[in-house]
């Protein structure tokens, strides 16, 4: 198995972060390689997909596993090998640290987050 972890503090509560990663329509703004992303259902659940279209034009699906508001959740690429969790720790009221784990149960991480990825979800939630 081959895995990343990659962590940062927020300077936004717990509820904030996590809605903002959640929605869709925030995906492109903190992740630079997707240029679109859509689902299947909203608000999303267990069973929701979750489809990204690439700046390189590729569609990927993704579908939500597991979901704990304002706690964690986990989405599992259409293929089952690929999957990342998305996990919120309170800090106090108005900050929290974003743990990010991406892993693939056979081969290679195709295309690993880097801590700009990160840096740039915390720039786009401090901004406003």
């Amino acid at each position: 198995m081959k895995e990343i972890t990659l962590k940062i503090k927020v300077n936004k509560p717990v509820s904030e972060v996590f809605e903002f990663t959640l929605d869709p329509k925030n995906t492109p703004r903190w992740i630079d390689s997707i240029e679109l992303e859509e689902v299947s259902n909203w608000p999303a659940g267990v069973g929701t997909e979750y489809r990204n279209k690439g700046k390189d034009g590729h569609w990927s699906t993704y579908t939500l596993v597991e979901i704990k508001p304002g706690k964690t959740f986990v989405l599992s690429k259409d293929d089952n090998n690929y999957k990342v969790q998305y996990k919120f720790i309170p800090i106090d009221e108005s900050s929290c640290e974003f743990e990010y784990h991406e892993w693939v149960e056979h081969g290679e991480l195709d295309d690993p987050f880097e801590q700009e990825n990160l840096k740039q979800l915390k720039e786009v939630l401090e901004s406003h």
